[in-house]
C-alpha cells in the first residue's frame, strides 16, 4: 500500500483546512484508515480513524466536533476536515492504513503510513 497525503498549508485560527490522502496498491475498501499528526517536539498522536465503508469513525477528545473524517472509496481516498482551527493544531498530519482490521474503534495497528503534509495555524 502507497499513501500520498497532501492538502496542509497556512490557515489563520479560526479557518478550515482539507486533508486528501491518496492509496494504492490494494483494495481500498478492505481496511481501515487512520490519519495522525506530530507537532514539533512531541510524540505522534492519533487524529482520527473511518471504518472501511466509512460508516464508522473514531476521533480523538481533542478534535471532537471540530475535524471530520470522510473516505471516497470510488477516488481510493480518505479525507480529512479541519473546522475551527487552533494554533495547537500545528503538526505534520499523516495518513495511515491498518490492512488487518475493517473496524474504526482501538485496538488498531496501522501497517502503511504516508509521508506527512504540513498544517501551520497563525494566531
Amino acid at each position: 500500500v502507497q499513501l500520498q497525503a497532501y492538502g496542509g498549508g497556512l490557515v489563520q485560527a479560526g479557518g478550515s483546512l482539507r486533508l486528501s490522502c491518496a492509496a494504492s496498491g490494494r483494495t481500498f475498501s478492505s481496511y481501515a484508515m487512520g490519519w495522525f499528526r506530530q507537532a514539533p517536539g512531541k510524540e505522534r498522536e492519533f487524529v482520527a480513524a473511518i471504518s472501511w465503508s466509512g460508516g464508522g469513525t473514531y476521533y480523538a477528545d481533542s478534535v471532537k466536533g471540530r475535524f471530520t473524517i470522510s473516505r471516497d472509496n470510488a477516488k481510493n481516498t480518505v479525507y480529512l476536515r479541519m473546522n475551527s482551527l487552533k494554533p495547537e493544531d500545528t503538526a505534520v498530519y499523516y495518513c495511515a492504513a491498518d490492512t488487518s482490521s475493517w473496524y474504526a474503534g482501538p485496538p488498531k495497528t496501522y501497517d502503511y503510513w504516508g509521508q506527512g503534509t504540513q498544517v501551520t495555524v497563525s494566531s
